[in-house]
């Protein structure tokens, strides 16, 4: 099939020149194509976006939590943690405090923290949201894969909720987006929590989980390490 910008040469083009002439003429073509082939190739794009733009491939992963109990997930490329269960995210699933009913899981991925919980805990309401399209489509197939129902929706941060007040919002908070991102999580979950509501957040301490604890006792006014494990802390802030 002949490319958009190939140029076609005829005998015209060709009959005065020399052999080697022709070689180079069409070399130098070559070159200009790969050149155009780069400027197509996709840069590296981190899992914080609304469309992923990387090619689809889907990983199992089983979550192994330390009661026994297991969990099986697909984890599309494109979604934070596709190939393999994050620490972090496991410390978090074995040490939370469950304070409330309605719980909701914000920047929940292909949905392991949400769908856990909601599997470890039955009587909770669980209500999940990201703003990347491909993680919200896997946590719908993984719910239903789990027997599980959640309300699950799409959209950047706290925009999917506007209206909605809950009794406690986890998080693995993506720091990769930047601190404005996980600063606005952190505000806004203030907005969204009832009265003696919580806000728990997982974290490496030394890579910004530090960070984060300093900035939920500034918004809440209070701060506590519910668990400390291998680096990783489990930040729990109440809305008093």
């Amino acid at each position: 099939m002949r490319e958009k910008n190939e140029k076609i040469f005829g005998p015209e083009d060709l009959k005065d020149l020399t052999p080697e002439q022709v070689i180079k003429l069409y070399g130098k073509q070559y070159k200009n194509e790969k050149k155009e082939k780069k400027k197509k190739i996709v840069k590296f794009q981190h899992y914080y976006v609304e469309n992923p733009e990387s090619e689809l491939t889907i990983k199992t992963l089983t979550l192994t939590l330390k009661n026994g109990h297991t969990y099986i997930f697909k984890a599309p490329s494109g979604v934070y943690g596709k190939k393999e269960i994050d620490k972090a995210t496991k410390v978090l699933l074995e040490n939370i405090e469950i304070t409330g009913k309605k719980i909701l899981d914000i920047g929940c991925g292909y949905g392991i923290i949400g769908i856990t919980l909601k599997k470890e805990y039955p009587d909770i309401e669980i209500y999940m949201s990201d703003i990347n399209k491909r993680a919200v489509e896997f946590s719908k197939i993984n719910s239903k894969n789990n027997n599980i129902f959640a309300d699950i929706r799409q959209g950047n941060l706290f925009e999917p909720w506007n209206n909605e007040i809950f009794d406690q919002i986890v998080s693995n908070p993506p720091i990769v987006a930047g601190k404005k991102i996980w600063m606005k999580l952190i505000e806004d979950s203030f907005l969204h929590l009832k009265k003696d509501g919580s806000l728990q957040l997982v974290a490496f301490h030394n890579k910004g989980g530090s960070r984060i604890k300093n900035y939920m006792n500034k918004i809440f006014g209070n701060v506590s390490e519910v668990v400390k494990k291998g680096g990783i802390r489990l930040y729990k802030s109440v809305k008093v």
